[in-house]
Formats: C-alpha cells, sequence, structure tokens
C-alpha cells in the first residue's frame, strides 16, 4: 500500500516500526500469491526517469524564488495523500481480503473510554479491551496507522462523545512530551466539545508493555479529574 500511495502522490513514504523486541522477532508472516500483487501493484511508468534518450535536470538546490512554492507543492501532496490511504486501502481490501484505512477502530461503538495508540501498543491494547469488556468496562481502541498526513477526520469522528481519552505513547518529544499526544490534542483544540485526553508516556526503548499494564493505564485515568502535561508508566526513578 505504501508504494501504491508514493507512486501516486510523488512522496516518499517511510515504514517504521518499533523496537526492541518487534524489530528482533520473528513469526509466521501471509505472503500474498503474486498474481494477487501484481494486480494490486502492478509495474511502475514514472512520468520523470534517469534516460540518456530523454534527458531531464535533477536538482536537490532550490533558490529563494522557487523554495516556497516548492514547499506548498509538498503540502498538498501530502494533504491530498489522505484520500489517496483510503482509496488503496479498500483497493488493497477488495484484492486480499483485509482493508487498511489511516487508522483501524476496535469495539468503539459504544465505548465511553477510548485507548488511542499505535503500532505494537495497540497490538497489546486490542486484548487488554477484550479483557476489560468482559468486566463491563465500556472500552474500545482507536489505532493510528498514518501520522504524516494526520487522519484528522477520523480521529475527530472517533473521539466524539466520549467521556475520556487516554493516548499511550512508547515515544517522548523531549521537552514536548508525547508525540501521538500533542497530535490528538491538536486535532481535538477547535472541537466545541471535546473529551478530556490524557497522555501516558511508556515502553521506551523496547521495554515491555503487557495487558495488565494498559489496563492500570486506564484505571488511573478513571482515577484522575483532569489531565496533566506528561505522565509516565513504568519508568525506574
Amino acid at each position: 500500500q505504501a508504494y501504491k500511495v508514493s507512486e501516486r502522490v510523488l512522496l516518499p513514504t517511510m515504514i517504521v516500526l518499533d523496537a526492541f523486541v518487534l524489530s528482533h522477532t520473528y513469526e509466521v508472516v501471509d505472503i500474498p500469491e503474486q498474481e494477487k500483487v501484481d494486480e494490486y501493484l502492478p509495474p511502475y511508468n514514472p512520468p520523470y526517469r534517469l534516460d540518456p534518450d530523454e534527458p531531464h535536470a535533477f536538482g536537490g538546490l532550490t533558490g529563494p524564488d522557487g523554495y516556497f512554492e516548492l514547499r506548498y507543492i509538498i503540502e498538498k501532496a501530502m494533504e491530498e495523500s489522505r484520500e489517496v490511504w483510503r482509496e488503496t486501502g479498500k483497493e488493497f481490501g477488495e484484492v486480499f481480503g483485509r482493508e487498511y484505512g489511516l487508522t483501524e477502530e476496535y469495539k468503539t461503538g459504544d465505548a465511553e473510554f477510548l485507548i488511542v495508540a499505535s503500532a505494537t501498543i495497540a497490538s497489546t491494547a486490542r486484548v487488554a479491551v477484550d479483557v476489560m469488556r468482559e468486566k463491563g468496562k465500556k472500552v474500545g481502541l482507536l489505532r493510528i496507522r498514518v501520522i504524516r498526513p494526520f487522519p484528522f477526520d477520523e480521529v475527530r469522528e472517533c473521539l466524539k462523545g466520549r467521556k475520556k481519552v487516554l493516548v499511550i505513547d512508547r515515544n517522548v518529544s523531549f521537552g514536548f512530551g508525547g508525540i501521538f499526544y500533542q497530535e490528538v490534542k491538536s486535532a481535538m483544540y477547535n472541537e466545541e466539545h471535546r473529551p478530556p485526553i490524557f497522555g501516558i508516556i511508556t515502553g521506551l526503548g523496547g521495554r515491555d508493555v503487557r495487558v495488565e499494564d494498559i489496563m492500570e493505564m486506564v484505571e488511573d485515568v478513571e482515577r484522575r479529574e483532569k489531565p496533566e502535561d506528561i505522565i509516565w508508566k513504568g519508568v525506574r526513578v
């Protein structure tokens, strides 16, 4: 899907995953048939290429006369890629039977408490949601798959009407806090009715985050009346 999006909007896509356990672990994977791969992602015919029979100039330096406009074009391409991500996700589902958008929702329909996470934290949170549901808690999960362009519409729609939101970050922007936490708060800033949004930083450096840890985070946030700038979980100090 990343290749398909990049080919459409002519911007690079960076695939990221969290360390340390995931980056050093192997597991069974589903490798689709080559025919289906070719159906979804046919050979790419770039509009410009390094071809001596059709010479072009590729410059990495832009002066003041063109730099502003170049940045504008890149931003517009990035904004337009939101719809491309949605389209290519649906196309992926038509070919492979599973669909991937900018975000994924899990048991959010009647959820009063919403967890927002990404990558392996989101995978663990799915199990935590199941356990808490069995105990009668109306908890759901929003998994963010793409951070640039940020899925503002999906986040705003999913967070609407919740009593509390917990954003779990396996990252930290020094002096600023959890990155996803700041992104989600920014997305909801202009909303008239926005829920209290809490941010917790945990699992840095690949430290294990268990199902029980996420359940404790939910209980911690349930007890709090208002958010704080940074809440740490599992730090040994």
